[in-house]
């Protein structure tokens, strides 16, 4: 009997495995490549993760590199702020000390020179340039304080630049001459006119000519030269002087910052002119440079304004006031040296004085005798002197005396609030005896 045929399906398997069994070793391996599939594809996610972790690793890598150069830099920065502020605090003791000796020796001398007029009038006028000279120290302080902080504002108008220069050159020139120095001006034949604040561009000038004569032996030479170039107004400062480091040039319009001194420190200053000088010039729509051949080659400083077309406004020169005989003159002020001295003042110019410590009391007084002129501070205790000129105002009626503010706030909206208050003329402290005689002069009989 021969056997059935192999593709018989009623026929059983002979030969071989059997067929259960290779269909559940092919579900086994076809379930086995696709654990390792699945552990694959989570290798590979893994994977990405790793990259992207360590891919934000260099960068926060990258970014503490940068931060550490950062913080470097900022201490760097630091460091040499508090060296040019100790510096800095270390040259304004210096300054300050400078005008006080003379002053207090010459104070000192006055007690002894009473029936000495040569020696009286030497000392006056010794007083007299250490207090300009602190004054001007002051000035600076506070000019480079409000540029910084945004509250100057310009007084713009159209100017003709030959006067502004003329009014720097005056205000520098006793100076100049003390020190024996020469000054050539000179000016272009054609006018040239800037849209400018008169009072600030003089500033700018008279700093760049005083600063110029600082840094110049005695018998050195200056040059202040206007000439016209397109549509900017040039003005040149120079002089034959101590010149300027290149090292130095690119910082010397910084806050503070000045070339290597001596201990001696004769050209004295606080680094600070330089700065309220960019500051302006930059204001005025124009540029400040400085350059020089080097140490003992002297220097240049070139101001760049742009011209204007309108015409200048008619000047009108400053009203000189004379005396017009002796007034009577209340004088409040609570410092009771300041207060003695301006008494002492007036009453040396032939005026009738009475004196009051507050405002109250001077109110007081002024109501109770009607005085011609009020000399009166600003900063009283108890009714301060807005207050004090607001009342007297209101119950004078038909009474009017000249009052003058004289006050150690100096800046605009000081000046403002002074005026708008009542008082006639508003006169910052120190004020010089001619400048506080003229206005009393000017005030009419009661």
């Amino acid at each position: 009997m021969e056997p059935p045929y192999d593709d018989d399906p009623n026929a059983p398997q002979q030969r071989g495995l059997p067929q259960d069994f290779l269909l559940s070793r092919i579900h086994a391996l076809e379930a086995s490549l696709q654990e390792k599939n699945a552990a694959l594809a989570r290798a590979e996610q893994e994977n990405r993760r790793i990259e992207a972790a360590f891919e934000q690793a260099r960068e926060v890598n990258q970014h503490l590199v940068l931060a550490t150069v950062a913080a470097e830099q900022l201490r760097e920065d630091a460091e040499d702020a508090n060296r040019r502020q100790n510096e800095f605090l270390a040259m304004l003791a210096h300054e300050l000390r400078n005008p006080l000796s003379p002053i207090s020796m010459a104070a000192s001398l006055l007690q002894r020179s009473a029936t000495n007029p040569a020696q009286l009038e030497r000392l006056s006028k010794v007083i007299g340039r250490q207090v300009e000279h602190m004054s001007k120290l002051l000035d600076d302080l506070l000019d480079a304080a409000r540029i910084s902080s945004g509250k100057i504002k310009l007084a713009r108008q159209p100017l003709g630049l030959a006067e502004v220069l003329q009014h720097a050159l005056d205000t520098v020139q006793p100076g100049i001459q003390g020190r024996g120095q020469s000054v050539q001006f000179e000016l272009p034949d054609e006018a040239l006119v800037v849209d400018g604040d008169p009072v600030r561009l003089a500033q700018v000038f008279s700093n760049l000519l005083g600063n110029a004569s600082k840094y110049t032996g005695d018998g050195g030479e200056l040059s202040l030269t206007a000439y016209a170039d397109g549509d900017a107004a040039v003005v040149l400062v120079e002089d034959n002087g101590n010149g300027i480091a290149p090292e130095i040039i690119p910082y010397l319009f910084d806050l503070f910052t000045q070339g290597p001194r001596s201990l001696a420190r004769s050209e004295g200053g606080l680094g600070v002119g330089l700065n309220v000088v960019r500051n302006l010039v930059t204001m005025h729509g124009g540029s400040v440079e400085a350059s020089s051949e080097g140490p003992g080659r002297g220097s240049r400083f070139t101001v760049r304004l742009p011209r204007s077309a309108a015409v200048p406004a008619g000047q009108t020169p400053d009203a000189v006031v004379g005396r017009g005989g002796p007034r009577r003159v209340l004088v409040v002020e609570d410092n009771p040296d300041t207060r003695a001295m301006l008494a002492a003042c007036l009453e040396a110019a032939g005026h009738e004085v009475a004196t009051a410590a507050d405002g109250r009391s001077g109110l007081a007084a002024a109501l109770e005798r009607p005085c011609e002129v009020l000399v009166c501070d600003i900063g009283l205790p108890g009714l301060d002197g807005l207050g004090l000129i607001r009342t007297l105002r209101a119950a004078n009626d038909g009474i009017s005396p000249l009052a003058i503010a004289v006050s150690g706030y100096g800046q605009a909206e000081d000046r403002a609030r002074g005026l708008e208050a009542g008082f006639d003329h508003y006169l910052v402290k120190p004020v010089s005896a001619e400048a506080l005689l003229t206005v009393v002069g000017a005030a009419a009989r009661v």
